[in-house]
């Protein structure tokens, strides 16, 4: 769903409505630059943690798809995780000793897969909305209101974020 040809550009996509189309390109750009980031990473790196308190980059890869799908699930579906949505995603979402534990052991497909697999849920999801949807408001962080404009800005600002995590990893990763 990327077009390359327009990955600077924040227009509109076809198939979608104006402002979705927005933030889908802001998105795209976002993951794009991700995927830069990782490029030829081995699963060695992927799991090499900086000390004791740190994640690894491939549990932030997972962290951007658990966050992605817990507002899938949230803002489309109206709902919290079940237990195996839990089982799955909790890892990821928490980090930590948790995610330094059970998020090991991966090639970089694996991360991607997951990356694209939850980014297509949320394409086909932003299909069936239009711009109206996007200013829902919910009472959200803090006992504040926040439309779904914004929890889906977060989704891409938390990857942008942590990929400056990834990045500082990088620099001094010693594997």
């Amino acid at each position: 769903m990327m077009n390359m040809d327009q990955i600077y550009l924040i227009t509109s996509i076809p198939g979608y409505t104006p402002q979705i189309s927005r933030l889908i390109s802001m998105m795209n750009y976002a993951r794009y630059t991700t995927l830069e980031e990782v490029k030829g990473l081995s699963k060695e790196q992927l799991d090499y943690l900086l000390d004791a308190e740190s994640n690894s980059i491939g549990a932030l890869l997972l962290h951007f798809a658990a966050v992605e799908y817990a507002y899938q699930v949230s803002t489309f579906e109206k709902r919290f995780f079940n237990d195996d949505e839990l089982s799955i995603w909790g890892p990821a979402l928490e980090l930590g000793s948790t995610g330094q534990e059970q998020i090991r052991g991966h090639e970089l497909t694996f991360y991607l897969n997951k990356l694209e697999e939850v980014r297509n849920r949320t394409l086909e999801y932003f299909k069936s909305v239009n711009d109206d949807w996007l200013h829902h408001e919910e009472q959200f962080w803090y006992d504040k209101q926040a439309n779904y404009y914004f929890m889906w800005f977060h989704v891409f600002e938390d990857e942008i974020n942590h990929r400056g995590q990834i990045r500082m990893i990088k620099k001094r990763m010693k594997v």
